[in-house]
């Protein structure tokens, strides 16, 4: 087959990259508005996972009041949010022991009260069902893998990656063309430092008069334990041994099903010439404090991710023409909370908060604030 061939093209009014909390919400929200205003729009998100939550790491802390705004009525729809938060300890670990910190010595931006333990991957495949009831296309399996353009410089949609290439770069017997999806609205909702996000930010400059972008790099694991040692709606955050830096820390959440998601944040900055992060998490889960949480218990899948550390003031310039930038793509993270999501899923609105944009999608007669 002929790598040059022309590539099949899909029309739509809007094309989101990624499905997790963020992409996922923007579709169902512009489905809201669109039923509200008897208004119909084609909806089309794509995500590299082979199903919707495959790429998500488990085991979250969420703030109730994004899915409170799109969705008032998910306790009735039974959405994967059951485990409040009933205990919130916060320690300061030393190699051999731990120091308890009350929480009216905490910023009171560090409580969980009234906040829920969460499986993420479980909640973005229930927003995906969401979604697709409302009549938003999802397309599984598929990576942007190029923007398109206008000529006159706008985005106007994505095109999928070839598949079927061999190691000489060459197209095989079994190549495929990509497929180019139009629209007149692209939100790209990759995560942080996405492929196709990274482009948007050399062509329009988004990062210029903000401080650039920080990272660092979530380990997560999630285990099932003795039951017996499973304390359910516990959260435990963690800082000190065995990094004693400022910008990392760990974390212990006991959700439902006996489960318990265990994860350690380092900055990328950290530097160690005997042992990796990884082997630092290891540490981390042999010490008397943390080791007595997991005997007994097996790992049954874990992760990791880069996470956006800059806060408000790397937040980039959003929109460009034809498109936006929304959820970690945007550095949405509240980071002295260690929260994201709710700010992923109201990223309609929290954008507009920032930067005062309104945008009216051309031709579609929606207009509605975004990022």
């Amino acid at each position: 087959m002929d790598k040059t061939a022309d590539r099949e093209s899909l029309q739509y009014d809007v094309v989101i990259v990624g499905g997790g909390p963020a992409g996922l919400s923007a579709a169902i929200r512009l489905k809201q508005l669109a039923a509200e205003r008897d208004h119909g729009v084609s909806v089309c998100l794509i995500e590299k996972g082979s199903e919707i939550g495959a790429h998500i790491l488990s085991g979250a802390v969420i703030d109730p009041i994004g899915i409170d705004e799109l969705i008032p009525n998910w306790r009735e729809k039974d959405a994967p949010i059951k485990t409040p938060v009933k205990a919130d300890w916060f320690w300061v670990l030393t190699e051999h022991g731990k120091i308890g910190v009350p929480h009216i010595l905490l910023p009171p931006l560090m409580s969980n009260k009234g906040n829920y333990i969460v499986s993420l991957g479980n909640l973005c495949r229930w927003l995906g069902q969401e979604a697709e009831e409302l009549g938003v296309e999802i397309y599984t399996g598929f990576a942007g893998a190029e923007v398109l353009y206008r000529d006159d410089g706008a985005v106007c949609g994505i095109a999928t990656g070839d598949v079927g290439i061999g190691r000489d770069g060459q197209p095989t017997a079994r190549f495929t063309r990509g497929i180019e999806l139009r629209a007149k609205y692209t939100l790209f909702a990759e995560g942080a430092r996405g492929s196709l996000t990274k482009m948007l930010f050399k062509r329009f400059r988004l990062g210029d008069g903000v401080d650039p972008q920080i990272f660092g790099i979530g380990i997560k694991e999630l285990w099932q334990v003795d039951p017996a040692k499973h304390c359910p709606g516990l959260v435990l955050h963690t800082q000190g041994w065995p990094l004693n830096t400022a910008g990392d820390g760990s974390f212990v959440y006991h959700f439902e099903d006996d489960q318990v998601a265990i994860g350690f944040v380092v900055n990328l900055s950290y530097s160690n010439p005997h042992l990796s992060p990884f082997e630092e998490f290891q540490r981390f889960k042999h010490h008397p404090a943390i080791r007595p949480f997991l005997e007994g218990g097996k790992r049954i899948s874990y992760g990791a991710r880069v996470i956006n550390e800059g806060g408000l003031q790397s937040i980039p310039k959003l929109t460009f023409p034809g498109g936006a930038l929304i959820g970690c793509s945007a550095g949405f993270v509240n980071v002295p909370r260690i929260k994201g999501s709710h700010n992923a899923i109201n990223g309609l609105w929290l954008g507009t908060l920032m930067s005062g944009v309104y945008i009216w999608i051309e031709d579609l007669g929606l207009g509605f604030l975004v990022p």
